[in-house]
């Protein structure tokens, strides 16, 4: 009797595990993150809690089955990650490289002491279609294009058809400049609001760079931005440099006071726009900033020096703007208002600043000395053209 009572047991986890393992699979992704001269991240969400690794290869004649590929795993401090949530970060790479790369998920069905079991494992196809493919920033690139999108505030088929009017395909990167939805509340609202559309149309192969808005810095989940976006960065400000420009990428936070009703008291973000000022201090310094031939600044909300703005674009314009105006900065691309603006340079303001519209897309290229603008909405009928030149 007590063996057939242990060959039951044995059989009925035999059973539970064939069927937690033939559910893994990858619910949203891969997307890409932070992708720089010499390393890029890779971010995606299995269904199960699981380990999860890039295999990377050149992109080259051969099939990705040729060989053992390099694994990069999802790791904290040398210990593999368990959950649904991966982001790896690959270094080591080489400036205007393309590469191909697959993402792997493992389940863990089991963890105790130092015991772990593992299931099966879910991956992107690279036997019946091509792999995926992504390109490193390179500084020494002689031109540069993107496109920039911002306040989708949720809403569907629009980042397709204002990408679509600013030929997004032809550009080397995309830029959402904050407010992609209304508030973070779950991990849903983030691939139902904007991600599962953006990965489907170019997110996984296509650069994408995030400065956050004041409506993803609200709802329960808010405090989770970072695990999706900008996850293996030391702050969700930052820079990075492609071919002439060098873009600074900064977190404008909340509109209003930190003491505001709104916020019921869980709020710094004073303190934080005090700690990007320090941090912009030292830009100088660093060689991308330097040598750039154009400094575009991407930042949600825009400075003013109308006297009934309110605070958080006050606490722009006092902290973040006379840092920028000793940058030398060429540009700042803001979103917010939901409304098409242009500000020449002023005495207080050294610098033009463009805010996009709900309803519109930014187009920037880069031809030898000038860098041109276009704003196109949903349409694809130019708003607004500029030009610029290098310093």
């Amino acid at each position: 009797m007590k063996y057939i009572r242990i060959l039951i047991s044995v059989l009925l986890l035999t059973v539970a595990t064939q069927v937690a393992t033939a559910q893994i699979k990858i619910l949203y992704g891969p997307y890409l993150q932070n992708v720089k001269g010499n390393e890029a991240t890779i971010v995606w969400v299995a269904d199960k809690p699981s380990i999860g690794w890039v295999e990377l290869a050149p992109n080259d004649q051969t099939h990705f089955y040729g060989e053992e590929r390099p694994k990069y795993f999802d790791t904290t401090n040398g210990v593999k990650n368990m959950s649904s949530l991966h982001a790896v970060k690959v270094k080591g790479l080489t400036p205007g490289t393309t590469y191909r790369y697959r993402i792997y998920s493992q389940e863990i069905l089991k963890h105790e002491g130092i015991f772990v079991m593992y299931g099966r494992v879910a991956a992107s196809n690279v036997f019946s279609k091509e792999p995926l493919t992504f390109t490193t920033c390179d500084p020494n690139k002689s031109e540069a294009s993107f496109a920039m999108i911002n306040d989708i505030h949720g809403r569907e088929n629009i980042i397709t058809k204002l990408l679509n009017a600013a030929n997004y395909n032809d550009k080397d990167l995309v830029i959402f400049n904050g407010d992609m939805v209304s508030e973070f509340k779950d991990e849903e609202t983030i691939f139902n609001g904007f991600m599962k559309e953006s990965i489907d149309l170019f997110a996984s192969v296509k650069p994408m760079y995030y400065a956050r808005g004041n409506h993803e810095t609200r709802g329960e989940f808010a405090t989770s931005f970072q695990k999706y976006f900008s996850p293996k960065e030391p702050s969700l400000y930052f820079i990075f440099r492609q071919g002439p420009i060098c873009f600074i990428m900064l977190d404008t936070g909340e509109d209003k006071p930190d003491s505001d009703i709104e916020y019921s008291g869980i709020t710094d973000y004073d303190g934080y726009r005090t700690d990007q000022m320090e941090w912009m201090k030292e830009l100088y310094k660093n060689e991308d900033f330097k040598q750039a031939k154009f400094k575009v600044v991407i930042a949600h909300m825009p400075p003013s020096t109308d006297p009934n703005i309110w605070h958080g674009q006050k606490e722009v314009l006092n902290k973040f703007v006379p840092i920028l105006n000793e940058l030398g900065v060429d540009l700042m691309l803001c979103g917010h208002l939901h409304t098409n603006k242009y500000e020449e340079p002023s005495t207080r303001i050294k610098f033009p600043i463009l805010v996009n519209s709900n309803n519109s897309v930014v187009s920037v290229e880069t031809n030898g000395n000038q860098m041109n603008l276009v704003v196109l909405d949903l349409d694809g009928k130019v708003v607004t053209k500029k030009s610029y030149s290098a310093k």
